[in-house]
């Protein structure tokens, strides 16, 4: 899953930053209001975290400009006020969810995932299909005879975001915009080889090659 942070606050930034990609989320860092905006009308984030207080133009703004272009990406707000009139503001202007600072960063966590999992219509928890389950807080699948097998960074982030759109054809290009963040080297016929690496664990008939389109997860035969 790819997010977009947007935080001008630069040390809490780096640390939030940090501790999603630990998570397995591809993190794109912002601290200005303008790039955030070009940032999420330019790339497919499964979801935004969006400070109010941004040195340039308001996090609200932002949040307008987005929705007046019909860009409904999933956006969680921040902000360090405390202010009941705030956030009505932030909810009228077409935030999904909204967390005070300080916060806990697993409740922030829990936030994320319950957005994604809202927006992409999936709610189990944690994910599965045909037996395979995805543990999103151990980074591990477990197969349908009962393994339990680690996952690489990448290789989680693959098998989460084809497991959040089963049954529906991936291409390469569109699976490397969601692992990737923008700092990545982002070459998609590498993902082959980590396809090839998911079939090796979960067997090959779960990921299923569709010649010259991509690939699906999870197709029903």
């Amino acid at each position: 899953m790819r997010l977009l942070l947007v935080e001008d606050d630069r040390k809490l930034g780096s640390r939030l930053a940090a501790d999603l990609k630990k998570k397995g989320f591809a993190v794109d860092l912002v601290e200005r209001g303008l790039d955030a905006e070009f940032m999420g009308n330019e790339v497919s984030y499964d979801v935004v975290i969006l400070d109010l207080g941004l040195p340039d133009i308001p996090g609200l703004e932002v949040l307008r400009h987005w929705r007046s272009r019909g860009n409904s990406l999933p956006v969680l707000i921040l902000t360090a006020r405390d202010d009941w009139q705030e956030r009505v503001d932030g909810f009228q202007a077409g935030a999904d969810d909204y967390l005070g600072k300080p916060f806990h960063f697993q409740e922030l966590l829990e936030r994320i995932n319950a957005l994604i999992r809202r927006s992409k219509k999936k709610v189990e928890v944690p994910f599965s299909n045909a037996g395979i389950r995805l543990d999103e807080n151990k980074q591990s699948v477990r197969t349908g005879d009962d393994q339990d097998h680690a996952l690489t960074g990448i290789e989680f982030r693959l098998l989460r975001y084809m497991m959040m759109h089963q049954n529906e054809i991936l291409s390469k290009q569109q699976l490397s915009d969601h692992i990737y963040d923008d700092a990545s080297d982002k070459d998609s016929n590498v993902i082959e080889v980590y396809v090839r690496r998911l079939r090796n664990i979960l067997g090959d008939q779960a990921i299923t090659t569709k010649r010259g389109q991509g690939y699906v997860f999870g197709e029903n035969k």
